[in-house]
């Protein structure tokens, strides 16, 4: 994914508690190629989700969005999904912190019930809001920490690594 400060997409609301195992259960984790793996992501709140996802869309949470196992399949089917960025109202810590070292653009946000499933949202995560197009309204979020937007502007945490490796001159 390319890094980009503003995401446009359609909106896939989802409730609290979505864990891990919802994002991606565990019988296709012996699957070792990411694309096919993300065929299945989010088929049990969602059967449609991977047929119907597009590019930039966007996933809207409640509370506790990736609890569970800290298995780091989860964002990175997200992101092999297209996914351009997931907003909830809170994140399991493994999950929130598995997002941003595979480049996974994510946001927590104060209220996620005004944003109704399907709207057309953009997600601006230098000013950390996130607008629904058709009301205009717009919902403050909590902004990055700016090594973060650096890890995510990177493309996720190694690529980050070299970077921050050749620019300092360390082998």
């Amino acid at each position: 994914m390319t890094w980009y400060d503003t995401i446009t997409g359609r909106a896939w609301v989802f409730g609290d508690d979505i864990d891990t195992d919802q994002i991606i259960q565990g019988r296709y984790l012996t699957c070792l190629d990411y694309s096919e793996m993300a065929k299945h992501t989010l088929e049990i709140p969602r059967p449609e989700f991977a047929d119907e996802v597009e590019e930039s869309d966007v996933i809207v949470a409640g509370n506790n969005f990736g609890g569970g196992s800290s298995r780091e399949e989860a964002p990175q089917v997200i992101k092999e999904s297209g996914v351009g960025c997931v907003v909830a109202e809170s994140f399991a810590r493994i999950f929130y912190r598995n997002a941003i070292n595979i480049g996974l653009p994510i946001m927590r946000i104060e209220e996620t019930s005004s944003i109704p499933d399907g709207a057309e949202v953009e997600v601006s995560l230098e000013s950390a809001t996130v607008t629904v197009k058709d009301s205009s309204d717009t919902i403050s979020g909590e902004p990055l920490p700016s090594v973060m937007k650096d890890i995510l502007q990177a493309g996720g945490a190694i690529p980050w690594f070299k970077k921050m490796r050749n620019e300092n001159g360390f082998p």
